[in-house]
């Protein structure tokens, strides 16, 4: 199991990272803001108009510490990686996979099981807790997927399937936000960009959850551009996609209504440009960082595994049980199912 690390988010404008030593070094105008050593980092995000030397892209890559580069509204535009370390039989093994569509079904029938599965317990213990018809029938229709996915055999079925469970989900999701909910409210999932506060907030994590499953995939071994459920695209990380599906409703959404019930975000740290989108000011960009790191610091069971780790392992985790699926250690892959 790796070892929970840090990741650098710097967000302030203008900022500058060099190498200094053996540590990444922060400047904002000549003057030093930070010093990291190489070693305590797993990986480093640049969000907004923040540089770095090409000698520091370099000692990144040679100690395997990842760096992605966000737009300032949370937009992913690139990330640097060393030379890649994975096993090339496991990768042969996972281009092959995906290229049948029986074996990719497989992989993505567990996929969405857990997805459909996880927002299911998030309406039941929403439901419990303020009990509501509209739950209650979302809850029921959620359920009837997961039955009519065990039976569904094709790629495109399993889709048809989960976008029909999604809309489900998205529809009652307005009713598990509780507090601001004139500065807050949901109607329907927009990207693109995100046209209210809660889509913006959403895409947000959702960005830096790809980031990390990214990173996990790479480190394993696996190539995360080649997905199952999400079908290779020229720029788009498919199998880190893949496995946001089972984890966003509880590491992504949860997170979300947490900031927004317990007030730990606003209304006014949200801005609407000209062009209709709506974007998080620095202040509340650093307030989500902050929660997003120390949810990750929380503790789980792990459902297989049956061991305690920090949600923020549980990316790895899942890599590495993908990997020994494929490599045929294990005879299904086990999708992370929360409870």
């Amino acid at each position: 199991m790796r070892k929970l690390l840090n990741t650098l988010y710097i967000t302030i404008p203008n900022a500058y990272l060099s190498k200094d030593g053996e540590t990444v070094l922060v400047r904002v105008e000549h003057e030093t803001r930070l010093r990291v050593p190489i070693h305590t980092l797993e990986g480093i995000v640049c969000v907004g108009l923040v540089s770095m030397s090409p000698p520091l892209m370099g000692f990144c890559a040679e100690h395997n510490v990842g760096v992605s580069f966000l737009s300032e509204h949370g937009r992913f535009l690139a990330r640097i990686q060393g030379p890649i370390h994975g096993n090339v039989l496991l990768r042969r093994e996972q281009y092959r996979r995906a290229d049948l569509d029986t074996e990719s079904a497989a992989i993505a029938r567990s996929v969405l099981l857990a997805k459909i599965a996880n927002c299911r317990t998030s309406l039941l213990r929403a439901g419990r807790e303020h009990p509501s018809e509209t739950l209650d029938r979302a809850s029921t229709q959620l359920g009837q997927s997961l039955r009519l996915l065990a039976s569904t055999t094709s790629l495109d079925g399993l889709r048809g399937v989960e976008g029909d469970a999604a809309q489900v989900y998205f529809s009652v999701f307005d009713e598990l936000i509780l507090q601001q909910k004139e500065e807050f409210f949901f109607h329907a999932r927009s990207r693109r960009p995100p046209l209210d506060n809660v889509n913006a907030l959403l895409s947000f994590l959702y960005v830096l959850l790809a980031n990390d499953i990214a990173s996990a995939l790479e480190t394993t071994g696996l190539d995360p551009a080649v997905g199952f459920l999400h079908r290779d695209r020229p720029g788009r990380a498919g199998l880190a996609l893949d496995l946001m599906e089972e984890m966003r409703p509880v590491l992504a959404d949860r997170l979300a209504l947490t900031l927004i019930n317990r007030r730990q975000v606003a209304g006014n740290g949200f801005s609407r440009a000209e062009s209709g989108g709506v974007t998080m000011n620095d202040a509340t960009r650093k307030e989500v960082l902050v929660a997003w790191q120390l949810r990750k610091q929380e503790e789980i069971l792990h459902p297989f595994l049956n061991e305690r780790i920090p949600f923020g392992l549980v990316p790895y985790a899942q890599a590495l049980l993908l990997a020994r699926h494929l490599r045929g250690d294990l005879d299904a892959y086990p999708s992370f199912i929360w409870r």
